[in-house]
């Protein structure tokens, strides 16, 4: 699986991630074929799980005139996922991780998201 693909599959998977119900593991059996397993994918969504508490104090912190909680979750969402990936991971160069949340955003979210998610994240670096 492509990294790009691996990277919407994530957001699709994390999407409800803030519900008190969510289970990592049935989303992922739900949304993924056993042929589409991957390594990649799974590193990411096991790690923004793992680590989500740290991650969401590093966006909050880099957030001017806004809380983590009024985020539309498709935001909330991509920036965890790269915050995961430029902390965390480490295995892509930033500016692939940055641009790479923008495409994503410009699909899933609004025509302001891609321009938000690059302030945020140029900011934490």
């Amino acid at each position: 699986m492509k990294r790009r693909t691996a990277r919407e599959k994530a957001l699709q998977i994390l999407f409800p991630l803030d519900r008190e119900e969510y289970n990592v593991n049935e989303a992922m059996n739900y949304l993924i074929s056993d042929e589409e397993q991957d390594s990649f994918l799974i590193n990411l969504v096991n790690g923004v799980v793992q680590n989500k508490e740290e991650i969401d104090e590093k966006i909050s912190a880099n957030l001017q005139k806004w809380s983590l909680n009024r985020l539309a979750t498709v935001e909330r969402t991509l920036l965890r996922i790269a915050t995961y990936e430029l902390f965390y991971a480490q295995d892509a160069p930033s500016s692939v991780v940055i641009n790479e949340a923008i495409e994503i955003a410009h699909i899933f979210g609004d025509d302001k998201s891609g321009k938000f998610i690059n302030g945020v994240l140029s900011k934490m670096l």
